[in-house]
């Protein structure tokens, strides 16, 4: 797994940096580096933030050639994924989720934390909702697996609004009211109401974790990456465009 994603980085990276003008490398990459809800790692302006057990560490990379360490937050234990959603930081752990303001980019700032049983967590967001997927098929504590929604209107103050029970899900994405979720399959959920979720489609394919930009849909799986076109208004409509066996 670590070897797919570390693929798709370098290719972002060398994407974005044939450029000779580092400030706009730099922007091109913002632009354009993507990660899945799994990753430890995400760009925001001049800074990459990363995640290991226990620690945010936090570099500055206006000179991309030669990133310098600023910082080092210590945040709790087991910590799994990192997801940036405007200028907020999303950590999941094992037993909970965090929230960091990124106002002094070198120095974040933890808003709230929340707790759950143990269990694998990636955790992605958007300006309302925050999207929690707990495995406990994966050998990480509890042995419940389930998809938890939470209110982040008040991003200091999150609150539980909706759990169902699904088989192990893992990585998960958002593409407009619609959330994606890797489990037995990849299932798609209606989530307009985020009280009130509805499964809607799926995939047939075993992915865990996936990356949306724009209309495009990319799976990552154990056995490879699959492309499909989406389409907002008619989420039926889903094409496939291509396999990368790996």
């Amino acid at each position: 797994m670590k070897k797919i994603i570390y693929i798709i980085f370098v290719f972002a990276l060398a994407a974005c940096t044939s450029d000779s003008d580092s400030s706009n490398q730099l922007e091109a990459l913002s632009d354009q580096g993507q990660g899945g809800s799994l990753a430890r790692f995400t760009i925001l302006n001049d800074y990459l933030y990363t995640v290991d057990n226990n620690e945010l560490d936090v570099f500055n990379i206006s000179n991309i050639e030669q990133p310098v360490q600023v910082n080092t937050v210590f945040i709790g234990f087991n910590i799994e994924t990192l997801f940036k959603y405007k200028d907020y930081l999303y950590i999941g752990s094992r037993s909970g989720m965090f929230i960091y303001d990124t106002e002094n980019p070198e120095a974040p700032n933890q808003l709230a934390s929340v707790e759950h049983f143990t269990a694998c967590d990636p955790v992605i967001a958007n300006d309302t909702h925050a999207f929690v997927t707990l495995d406990g098929s994966a050998g990480c504590g509890a042995n419940i697996s389930a998809l938890e929604i939470y209110d982040v209107t008040e991003v200091n103050e999150p609150v539980l609004i909706s759990s169902r029970n699904l088989i192990g899900p893992k990585g998960l994405g958002l593409y407009g009211n619609y959330l994606f979720v890797c489990d037995d399959e990849v299932k798609i959920f209606d989530i307009s109401n985020p009280e009130e979720s509805v499964l809607v489609n799926s995939i047939n394919k075993n992915a865990f974790d996936v990356i949306i930009q724009n209309d495009l849909l990319i799976l990552i799986g154990n056995n490879g990456l699959y492309q499909y076109q989406l389409n907002n208004s008619d989420i039926q409509n889903i094409i496939e465009l291509s396999t990368l066996n790996i």
